[in-house]
């Protein structure tokens, strides 16, 4: 897109575009989302920015109206394999709160300097800035939706010092913290006789288009592993609860099932949301398992551009029209997934019984923690099992948001007991690879760059074949 296309698509509040980029007025100071209701300004004020975090370091502040910090993360970070999209996959983990710039050029396996010009070129924002207004969004969402003592949620958003923490945001939403938390819908707070809500922190998770959530919940509810998962209720109300291993604490994690609504139909929207839930025992991990749930529930999908790519094969044209914004799940926990993939629902659930962390809370049957590699490489060192432990544990292989996908492969098909179908799987799953050709369905380049998409339109073409006929 260029200036101009990206003008029209703010005159026509094209939701489509929410999180693909952004728009600041310079006569108000205000950046906001493409398809927010206010007055359209003109052209000649607007400047276009592909990050919150540029728009914030060009001095503008966050719409109150639009929440422009709130809208899905942009699609092509999941597409892309170069050091650019695994940076800013592993910004959005929290890897620069917990280990700073450093770390973060460490796992990507370049220098500082090279990693803050390559983002600052590509995105216009360093990784510094990019991190900011990732803890600029946590902390207003802990603000409007708790009551942790203001310094708490400081530092539970990743802040340095409290000083730190009053200057973004008043720089990014041009208020204090507390006059930010008295803006706060009513009833959006948990009582203030507690300091850690113990009904958790409710959250929306935004995404772009269509959500078909049947299906997504359906795969869930299949491959629900006893002790770390569960889905409740009926289909179209389901709720879908998992625990998470975080950097700082565990969790325990609700999303529940929202019916999708389809482009054109009565009641269309650009986008919509998730109602999700989390209990945390450290309230820093809030960025990270946010991150992890909108992987598994592949929120940040661009599924105008998946279903028109997909739409024009012939053979596919019918599936799409079936089920438009179908997703791809991904993984909240990659190395758990993994060994998923390899062992099979009913021996994952073995593993947790004997080698599951009890968590301290057990949430009704929510009781374990998946065993960590390191505890399965010691516990069960022979065959396969053992050799992928092993390599996930020693680092040999890597799994996390920025590892090289195409290195990862490698280590796994180096592996003894990986068939080639149960690699696919990791590197979609675990890895979120949009584009993983089926390894039997003859998969077109015409697919490309998703090919995983259209393995899931083919396997719930399939599932509904199977229903009908029993």
């Amino acid at each position: 897109m260029d200036d101009d296309s990206r003008y029209q698509a703010v005159c026509s509040r094209d939701g489509r575009f929410d999180g693909v980029f952004f728009f600041a007025v310079r006569t108000t100071g205000i950046y906001c989302r493409p398809s927010c209701p206010a007055v359209t300004p003109k052209r000649v004020n607007v400047r276009f920015f592909a990050t919150a975090a540029a728009a914030q370091g060009a001095g503008f502040r966050a719409c109150r109206r639009c929440r422009p910090d709130a809208v899905p993360g942009s699609a092509e970070w999941n597409v892309r394999a170069d050091v650019v999209g695994r940076a800013m996959r592993l910004i959005a983990d929290g890897v620069v709160d917990r280990e700073g710039v450093a770390g973060l050029a460490a796992r990507l396996g370049y220098s500082a300097r090279q990693v803050q010009r390559q983002l600052t070129g590509e995105v216009g924002a360093g990784p510094v800035a990019l991190a900011r207004a990732q803890r600029a969004h946590t902390a207003r969402v802990l603000l409007q939706t708790t009551d942790l003592p203001v310094t708490s949620v400081a530092f539970a958003s990743g802040f340095a010092s409290v000083r730190q923490f009053n200057d973004t945001v008043r720089a990014v939403y041009a208020a204090t913290p507390s006059a930010l938390r008295a803006a706060a819908p009513a009833g959006g707070r948990t009582s203030r006789r507690t300091a850690a809500p113990p009904a958790g922190i409710p959250l929306r998770l935004a995404h772009r288009g269509p959500y078909p959530a049947g299906p997504v919940f359906d795969l869930l509810e299949r491959e629900a592993v006893p002790g770390v998962e569960d889905v409740q209720g009926p289909p179209g109300a389901r709720t879908y609860r998992r625990t998470l291993r975080l950097p700082y604490g565990t969790g325990i994690a609700a999303v529940r099932e929202r019916p999708g609504t389809a482009p054109g139909g009565r009641g269309a929207r650009p986008g919509g949301w998730l109602d999700a839930r989390l209990h945390l025992t450290d309230p820093r991990d809030l960025t990270t398992a946010v991150q992890r749930l909108r992987r598994l529930f592949d929120l940040d999908a661009d599924p105008y551009a998946v279903d028109a790519r997909l739409g024009a094969d012939a053979r596919l044209a019918p599936l799409v029209a079936a089920r438009p914004g179908l997703r791809s799940p991904g993984a909240a926990d990659p190395e758990e997934c993994a060994v998923r993939a390899l062992v099979g629902r009913d021996r994952a659930a073995l593993l947790v019984r004997r080698y599951g962390k009890a968590l301290d809370a057990p949430c009704g049957s929510l009781t374990h923690l998946f065993p960590e590699p390191a505890v399965l490489a010691g516990a069960e060192p022979g065959g396969a099992l053992g050799a992928l432990a092993a390599a996930l544990a020693d680092g040999t292989l890597r799994l996390d948001p920025g590892a090289d996908r195409d290195a990862a492969e490698a280590a796994l098909r180096a592996l003894p007991g990986l068939d080639g179908r149960t690699v696919a799987v990791i590197r979609t799953r675990a890895l979120g690879d949009p584009d993983v050709a089926p390894p039997a369905a003859g998969a077109p380049d015409g697919w490309r760059p998703w090919r995983s998409y259209a393995l899931r339109h083919l396997e719930a073409a399939g599932e509904a074949a199977l229903a009908r006929a029993a």
